[in-house]
């Protein structure tokens, strides 16, 4: 084991379900980050019980004692694997790799470079050209302009694995169930700078993955979930608020119009669902609006813990 002081650079490489040859690929990383002035650890994350890549993940701990395995005893997905190998590393840079070669193992020290250069607090990849199949990409022009749309920042790839980033960004941002891929959205949130730079994709990253109709399904409610915590979570009654004074503007309405048809003889209310339905609006626009209302107590009495700004320097 190596001590915090004599490590600079920690990489965490999750294992989720897809990955190559986990000895060839270490290879290959290693031999690009020895050619970095890192002194580095590198931190392989088993999420959950794959025996076969245990195997493989015990031959190579005993081959290269220096490598660190961390298993768990069920799935608790990518973004919780990722939370696990921070938590565990001991540099003061964290960089995140995929466990199949999704970029030139060689682009690696570059995007290093481009993160100690700019001064940046993350530094994300994209992979530039695409040379995977059409409707791949097609997949991914579409989750990114949904995703430019909701948040108004434009990030080409956060599918890439490759990122570096501070030590103070793992500890700020907290990452749960898939929110890994939106980890650039939820650093600048924080206030932390955030760099994209292109990468040479690998040659043997080309596979054609069709998303399942269920995995778009979650992708959207990721959207969702990512648009309420960008533009909402310090603001939870503009949310709420807005949908429940609509549902009680529309709910009033129908039932002022009913209410007015029965009084002018027009029409009965009797065996009419128009005034249920008015009177039901309302009632689910006030459950939206009260709603909102707690979440912004809930902010407000915790305010002081909320920060979305970092400090860059302070000079003396």
């Amino acid at each position: 084991m190596q001590s915090a002081n004599d490590v600079t650079l920690s990489v965490i490489i999750p294992i989720t379900e897809r990955y190559d040859d986990l000895r060839k690929l270490y290879l290959h990383y290693e031999e690009a980050l020895a050619a970095s002035n890192h002194s580095h650890e590198l931190i392989f994350v088993l999420d959950g019980v794959n025996l076969a890549a245990l195997e493989i993940l015990k031959d190579l701990k005993s081959e290269f004692p220096q490598v660190e395995v961390i298993t768990t005893n069920r799935r608790v997905g990518e973004a919780t694997a990722l939370a696990i190998g921070f938590e565990r590393a001991l540099g003061s840079t964290i960089l995140t790799l995929a466990p199949f070669l999704q970029i030139e193992p060689t682009e690696i020290n570059r995007v290093l470079q481009e993160f100690r250069d700019g001064e940046y607090d993350l530094v994300i990849s994209r992979r530039e050209p695409r040379i995977d199949s059409v409707l791949n990409r097609l997949q991914s022009w579409i989750f990114h302009r949904l995703t430019r749309i909701l948040t108004k920042l434009s990030y080409h790839d956060i599918g890439c694995r490759l990122r570096v980033m501070r030590r103070d960004v793992v500890e700020e941002v907290r990452l749960y169930g898939d929110l890994h891929q939106f980890l650039p959205f939820l650093a600048y949130q924080r206030g932390f700078r955030v760099a994209e730079v292109p990468v040479r994709q690998s040659e043997t990253d080309k596979k054609r993955r069709a998303g399942h109709p269920g995995t778009w399904l979650k992708r959207l409610l990721d959207l969702f979930t990512l648009f309420f915590l960008f533009k909402f979570t310090k603001r939870p009654l503009r949310f709420f608020g807005l949908i429940g004074s609509g549902l009680i503007g529309a709910g009033g309405l129908i039932a002022a119009v009913t209410v007015a048809l029965q009084l002018t003889g027009h029409e009965t209310i009797a065996g009419r669902p128009f005034l249920i339905l008015g009177m039901l609006l309302v009632v689910l626009g006030v459950q939206l609006f009260s709603i909102g209302l707690l979440g912004e107590i809930i902010v407000f009495t915790h305010a002081r813990k909320i920060k979305d700004y970092t400090v860059s320097k302070i000079l003396e």
